[in-house]
C-alpha cells in the first residue's frame, strides 16, 4: 500500500477542529528511504522503455514519446492523489546531421555548439586567423585590432566570456566562422551558445593541443550541419497537499532522453527514483514542509524546462524555495557513488553552491555512509537541472552515479567496476537501456533519493538545514551579486 511503511508512531492524532479530522502519521525519513524498493523502480522503467520503444526508440524533445512519458508521470501521480499540472514552455530543438574538419586537407576532430548555424552540406573553407591568447579570450574587440578576420574561420580559446560573446565579437568583425580550442584536456565536448543565443556564424568547438595545428594552416574546411526548430514542450509539476509553503522543499530530474535512444538510465533512473518517492510519500504526508516534485522537459538541449519554470516564479515564490534536490543518471552500468560538492572542498572546477548545499552534500553522504558506502564529490558545473535553481542562490544538492567520465582506479578499488572506462558507457546512445542498469546502484541511489526528500520535508533547519526568513534573503543577494 503507497505510503504504508512511512509511519514513524503507530497513533493518529486528531486534530483540535471540531469535525477531528484525523492527521497523517509523521514521516520517517528511513522508513520512507526503505519503501522505494528496485522492483518498483525498475517497473516505472520499463514502461519508460516500452514507451520508447513504441515511439521511434526514443522519448526527446517534441516526439511523441515524450509525451507519452509526461502522460505517464502525470497519470501515476493523479492516481496518488496528488493536483498535477502539466506547463508547456518555447524551446528549440537543435540537432546534428554531420560535423567534420580538414585542416590542409586532413582530418581534425570538430564538435558542433549547440544552437551553431549550419554551414550547408557542403561546409565552409576560409583561411584560418589565430586570435592571440590572453586575458579576455576573444571577449574584447580589440582581440581582432591585429588581424583581418573577415571572411575568415577565427580561432580563439576557451575561456571568461561564454561562448555566446565570443561568437557576437567574431562575427561583428566579419569572420564566416569560429573555432574554439578547449583550455581542459580532450575535445570540446557538450558545449554550446545557450538556448537564448542568436548566432550568425558557425561555431565549432576543438581540443586545445589542436590550436597551434590550425593556427599554422593555410586553409580549413568546416563542416557543420545543424537543424534549429522551435517546439513546444512541458513539464510536470505535482506537490503535496500538506506541509508548510514557506519552505517548500523541490524535487526534481528530467524527464527527456535524447534522440539517440531511450534514456534509461539518463534519465530513466532519477526520474522513476523520484516518482517512486512521490507515491510512496503519498499526497497528504505528516511533513513540516511541502514537497514539490518536478519532472523537467528539454534539459537535453539545454536545462530549458528548469530554466523556464525558475525563470516563471516572482521573487517571493522563489524565496519560499528552500532547497532543490537533483537526480540525472542514478544506475551508471560502471558506477559511481557521487554527490554534490556543496561546500567545494573538492576545489575542482566551479566554486561552492548557495549557502545550505554544503548540509545537503552531509545529509546524502551520511546516509551513503550508514549503508558503508563512501562518496565522492561532483562539481556544480551547471550540466543538469540545479543549474537554474542555482543561478538564483537556491541550495542545491544531489545523487550522481557518472556519465561520460572516466572511473579511476582508486574509484574502482572503492566501488568496484572498471578503472579507465566511462562510467556510463552508453551515455547518449540507443544502448542506454534498462538491461544495462546497475541495479545495485540504482537501488542505493533510489533509496536516498527518498531520504533526502523525508529529511528536508521534516526539516530544513539544524546543521545540515538551510537558510530560512530574512537569512535566506540575505544569502541569496549575497550569492548572486
Amino acid at each position: 500500500m503507497r505510503g504504508a511503511t512511512l509511519i514513524a508512531a503507530g497513533v493518529l492524532l486528531l486534530s483540535g477542529c471540531s469535525e477531528g479530522v484525523a492527521q497523517p502519521p509523521s514521516l520517517d525519513p528511513s522508513a520512507l528511504a526503505d519503501s522505494v524498493q528496485i522492483d518498483a523502480v525498475t517497473g516505472h522503467l520499463a514502461e519508460l522503455e516500452r514507451i520508447a520503444g513504441e515511439n521511434g526508440g526514443n522519448r526527446a524533445l517534441g516526439t511523441s514519446g515524450y509525451d507519452a512519458s509526461v502522460d505517464y508521470i502525470a497519470g501515476a501521480l493523479r492516481g496518488a492523489g496528488f493536483d498535477v499540472q502539466t506547463p508547456d514552455f518555447d524551446a528549440t530543438l537543435f540537432e546534428v546531421e554531420n560535423e567534420q574538419l580538414t585542416v590542409d586537407g586532413e582530418p581534425m576532430e570538430v564538435r558542433a555548439l549547440g544552437m551553431s548555424p549550419s554551414t550547408g552540406p557542403g561546409g565552409l573553407t576560409a583561411r584560418v586567423v589565430r586570435i592571440a591568447p590572453d586575458e579576455t579570450p576573444g571577449c574584447e574587440p580589440t582581440d581582432y585590432d591585429s588581424v583581418d578576420a573577415a571572411g575568415a574561420v577565427v580561432v580563439v580559446d576557451r575561456g571568461v566570456c561564454t561562448f555566446a560573446v565570443k561568437e557576437q565579437v567574431a562575427a561583428d568583425r566579419g569572420a564566416a566562422g569560429l573555432l574554439v580550442a578547449n583550455n581542459e584536456d580532450g575535445p570540446l565536448a557538450a558545449a554550446g551558445l545557450g538556448a537564448d543565443a542568436r548566432p550568425r556564424i558557425p561555431v565549432g568547438g576543438v581540443a586545445g593541443t589542436d590550436a597551434d595545428r590550425l593556427a599554422a594552416a593555410s586553409t580549413v574546411t568546416m563542416t557543420l550541419e545543424t537543424r534549429t526548430e522551435e517546439q513546444r514542450s512541458r513539464n510536470v509539476i505535482a506537490q503535496t497537499r500538506t506541509g508548510s509553503t514557506d519552505d517548500v522543499v523541490v524535487v526534481g530530474a528530467h524527464l527527456d532522453s535524447v534522440p539517440e535512444g531511450p534514456g534509461i538510465n539518463d534519465n530513466g533512473t532519477g526520474v522513476a527514483a523520484v516518482l517512486e518517492t512521490a507515491l510512496q510519500l503519498g499526497s497528504a504526508p505528516g511533513a513540516t514542509n511541502a514537497v514539490r516534485f518536478a519532472f523537467w522537459g528539454a534539459e537535453e538541449v539545454g536545462l530549458v524546462g528548469s530554466s523556464r519554470y525558475v525563470e516563471s516564479l516572482s521573487d517571493d515564490e522563489r524565496l519560499d524555495i528552500a532547497l532543490y534536490l537533483n537526480f540525472d543518471m542514478l544506475g551508471s552500468p560502471n558506477a559511481g557513488y557521487l554527490v554534490f560538492d556543496g561546500d567545494d572542498s573538492d576545489a575542482v572546477g566551479e566554486g561552492p553552491g548557495p549557502e545550505g548545499s554544503a548540509g545537503i552534500e552531509r545529509t546524502f553522504a551520511r546516509f551513503f555512509g550508514d549503508r558503508g558506502i563512501d562518496v565522492d564529490g561532483t562539481d556544480f558545473d551547471g550540466r543538469s537541472d540545479y543549474g537554474p535553481f542555482v543561478a538564483f542562490g537556491i541550495p542545491a544538492g544531489g545523487v550522481f552515479t557518472g556519465a561520460e567520465d572516466v572511473k579511476t582506479a582508486e574509484q574502482a578499488a572503492e566501488w568496484g567496476g572498471t578503472a579507465d572506462e566511462p562510467f556510463d558507457p552508453n551515455y547518449h546512445t540507443p544502448e542506454d537501456t534498462l538491461a544495462d542498469i546497475d541495479r545495485d546502484a540504482l537501488a542505493a541511489a533510489a533509496s536516498s533519493v527518498a531520504y533526502g526528500t523525508g529529511v528536508y520535508a521534516l526539516s530544513v533547519v539544524g546543521p545540515d538545514g538551510v537558510p530560512t526568513g530574512e537569512q535566506r534573503a540575505q544569502a541569496r543577494a549575497e550569492f548572486t551579486e
